[in-house]
């Protein structure tokens, strides 16, 4: 038998992987943000699907990547 401890240990190891997973993709949005964004192609490279990279993404940020992107691009397009 396992050890009463080690199934909360593995399931904040598996969250910490998922935040950093989407600390990722949000580091890739954030240095490609001139281009178009590809959901899909983002939700592969996190081994997520794109339902699910936008729905933890919401979950974590607080907006969706479409938002994000779009709130980037205004951000850096007033900056001189």
């Amino acid at each position: 038998m396992c050890h009463p401890g080690w199934a909360a240990a593995r399931t904040t190891a598996v969250r910490l992987q998922a935040l950093k997973d989407l600390r990722r993709v949000r580091d890739r949005i954030d240095r490609a943000y001139t281009r178009p964004l590809d959901v899909p192609a983002l939700a592969r490279e996190a081994g997520l699907t794109a339902v699910t990279l936008q729905r933890t993404f919401t979950r974590a940020y607080g907006t969706t990547p479409y938002a994000f992107v779009t709130a980037l691009r205004a951000a850096r397009g007033r900056t001189p």
